[in-house]
């Protein structure tokens, strides 16, 4: 880890490269303590980072990766000249800051980015199963290979041997998955309960959003208190198109991938769900298709429900039909 020190005066007192160790970067910083501020560059390794900090009560602050690209870029690049800007931002008061996430609700928060990874994986089994079938000129099975019910027999279809022992092997991987998966949301739920029990049934009371839905809301958003409108929660969930104009002329879109890319996910799967069953749901994207179009209209739904889930936890009510339609 390449450590920057400067004064609020802007003399470097400290340019050095240190071993990834605790100890070492205690020792480092000790004669420093006084009014530290550390800042670093939000990366995967920057979470034992932020929790010796807070254990040590030093003053720590996460910088967004995507914003400080662009206000540090430069011709020459590496970890000594980065530490030196980032210190640099940091004083003079740009640094662009990035929500520290708390510990106590991160590793479940990674978990369940992980059942979502496993999940697709899952599903390119089933893919590769269905392509298999193409591939043979063989119908593809009738009833849904998704649930184990349905798996016996499908791999004996193949006189091929090894187009058999491939097909046998992605339904026994799935077999793997389904088990993991069930156990594993099972063990989140439980979790769920634990942190936000509140959150968790207020999220569950909108039409069509289940248990899987509500816990990604939840740990994506942990407390929407962070958010003082409901215009940056629907920027941070990606639910706004960005533009570029100058002198009143538009010059298309940009920063498409800041902002939280599993929320937008969410509040997308939600806009479908919510309409299954719904005739009053159902009612009502026919009136916004009529008028933008049918993938513009679940675009508008799924920003309807982002700033229905702002309101409602901001306000800790469960869902309504009535007011949402009159929103």
């Amino acid at each position: 880890m390449y450590v920057c020190i400067m004064s609020q005066e802007g003399k470097v007192l400290l340019h050095r490269n240190l071993k990834t160790d605790p100890e070492v970067f205690l020792r480092t910083i000790a004669p420093f303590r006084e009014d530290l501020v550390v800042g670093v560059e939000c990366m995967f390794t920057w979470y034992w980072l932020a929790d010796l900090c807070d254990h040590e009560k030093i003053h720590f602050v996460l910088g967004h990766a995507l914003y400080m690209k662009a206000i540090h870029g430069g011709k020459a690049k590496n970890d000594r000249i980065d530490a030196y800007k980032i210190a640099t931002i940091l004083r003079g008061g740009v640094f662009p800051y990035s929500y520290v996430y708390p510990a106590e609700w991160r590793s479940t928060r990674d978990l369940l980015r992980r059942r979502l990874r496993m999940v697709r994986q899952r599903g390119q089994l089933m893919s590769h199963v269905q392509n298999t079938h193409h591939q043979y000129n063989l119908p593809t099975p009738k009833k849904r290979i998704a649930y184990r019910a349905n798996r016996q027999g499908v791999a004996e279809q193949f006189t091929d041997v090894s187009a058999s022992k491939s097909v046998e092997i992605d339904l026994e991987l799935m077999g793997h998955y389904d088990e993991i998966i069930t156990n594993l949301e099972l063990y989140l739920t439980r979790k769920a309960k634990v942190h936000s029990q509140d959150s968790f049934h207020l999220l569950r009371s909108i039409p069509g959003v289940g248990k899987v839905l509500s816990m990604t809301i939840l740990y994506e958003i942990h407390d929407i208190a962070r958010f003082d409108r409901v215009q940056e929660f629907a920027s941070y969930s990606r639910l706004v198109k960005c533009e570029k104009s100058s002198a009143g002329k538009k010059y298309g879109t940009s920063g498409a991938k800041i902002g939280n890319v599993h929320l937008k996910w969410a509040f997308s799967e939600a806009a479908v769900l919510f309409l299954r069953g719904n005739l009053r749901g159902q009612k009502y994207i026919k009136t916004l298709e009529k008028k933008h179009g049918k993938r513009k209209a679940l675009s508008i739904l799924a920003h309807r429900l982002g700033r229905t889930v702002y309101y409602m936890l901001k306000k800790n009510r469960t869902f309504s039909m009535d007011a949402f339609l009159k929103a």
